[in-house]
């Protein structure tokens, strides 16, 4: 297709597309949004290809790439099929909580499987007053002679009907009566755990996000992930990394659908000559070149700072996540118009990449709240603890992994 800036490579590249063309990636995309269920099968080949946890160190079974190296995999993975197979990428990353500070019978029992692809753990933080403000989380944590009693409910939760265990955020009371926010990995089959689904969403619905309700499941202490209060600190590392490399999704189809509306552009004809000889759709098209460029010039620099641990790096992160979203929503609006009554229907893969990267306004930190992160490096003299600022994520669900 024609274009002037050329896509994202990496040695591996060749890897990906040969498997997203083997088992055919492409059409499971489109179908997953038509008849919503986790691709189990897919996963499962995914992780015995090792596409799976780029970045994860190999002894959690992942490839331990750098993280622009992953960026540009990601990208060219979203670029072929979609947000979702390029998502589920991500999943060990979405919970590497788990794999850093769970102990090793945990890691054992339920990170490595995952990175293989035979078991899924999903995110819970949000609770129906606690979205972006996560320090509202109202969910308990009561210790017991063995361990720890969970009571409260869990909303916005991606994979609520599919995952085999989660990382569950909750408070544990404490002297001071605020209590400490803690991490803790719950198997979602335990007595006392009720499922809720959802009503169905604009995208990404093949995550069937839903509610999660914990009347007083017991787990052990060794369920435990880490030091009881430290939890938000955990989870802003985690968060900040994903953030970046969603960016590179959010472009990676943005770009597909660029490069299909510049190729139509050329050959549909209207009003006696090609669409591509209209200003009105020519130069939007060109603009729309650049901007995707200059914003993946960004993420690969949020991130190279990421992978240099810069302190300004979560900043960086942020404002990727913010633009790469912006940029995308724009290429893929243009997308559907250019393309007349059929981008607006189902028969074009356009409005449904637009209506998953949407999610990404909202999800792992909204747009808003990218601006906040951003700004406190700029004015550092109001920078907020880091219990604050871990506070202000919306949390989606990650596994976009997306809604924690």
């Amino acid at each position: 297709m024609p274009a002037i800036f050329p896509l994202p490579e990496d040695p591996i590249v060749a890897e990906v597309d040969s498997f997203s063309t083997a088992v055919d990636l492409p059409r499971r995309y489109r179908e997953l949004d038509r008849q919503p269920t986790f691709p189990w099968e897919e996963y499962r080949r995914m992780g015995a290809a090792g596409l799976l946890g780029f970045s994860m160190h190999p002894a959690f079974g992942g490839r331990g790439l750098p993280l622009p190296r992953v960026g540009a995999v990601l990208f060219r993975l979203a670029y072929t099929a979609g947000t979702a197979f390029a998502k589920l990428a991500l999943q060990p990353e979405f919970t590497s909580v788990l794999a850093d500070h769970g102990i090793s019978s945990l890691v054992d029992e339920w990170y490595r499987p995952l990175v293989r692809g035979e078991r899924l753990v999903g995110n819970q933080v949000t609770e129906p007053g606690a979205g972006s403000d996560a320090q509202a989380i109202t969910c308990r944590a009561e210790r017991t002679a063995s361990g720890y009693r969970i009571s409260g409910t869990k909303s916005e939760v991606a994979f609520a009907e599919d995952a085999q265990a989660a990382i569950v955020y909750a408070r544990v009371p404490s002297d001071d009566g605020r209590g400490r926010i803690s991490a803790f990995l719950v198997p979602q089959d335990l007595p006392g755990v009720r499922r809720v689904p959802g009503v169905g969403d604009l995208g990404e619905r093949w995550q069937r996000r839903g509610s999660v309700e914990y009347a007083g499941v017991e787990i052990s202490e060794d369920h435990r992930i880490g030091e009881e209060g430290q939890a938000f600190r955990y989870v802003l590392h985690e968060l900040t990394r994903e953030r970046a490399l969603l960016a590179a999704i959010y472009l990676g189809v943005a770009r597909a659908s660029h490069d299909e509306t510049v190729e139509h552009a050329g050959v549909r004809s209207s009003f006696g000559r090609p669409l591509s000889a209209h200003e009105g759709v020519a130069f939007p098209l060109v603009e729309d070149e650049g901007r995707i460029e200059a914003a993946w010039l960004l993420v690969e620099s949020a991130l190279a700072g990421l992978e240099r641990k810069e302190p300004s790096a979560p900043a960086s992160a942020a404002l990727a996540k913010w633009m790469a979203g912006e940029v995308a929503l724009t290429a893929l609006d243009h997308a559907i118009q250019f393309h007349g009554g059929r981008g607006y229907s189902q028969s074009l893969p356009h409005e449904q990449r637009w209506r998953d990267v949407r999610s990404g306004q909202i999800a792992h930190g909204t747009s808003e709240v990218m601006h906040l992160v951003a700004g406190r490096e700029l004015w550092p003299t109001s920078r907020a603890s880091p219990g604050a600022e871990a506070s202000h994520h919306e949390e989606r669900g990650r596994g976009d992994g997306t809604t924690r």
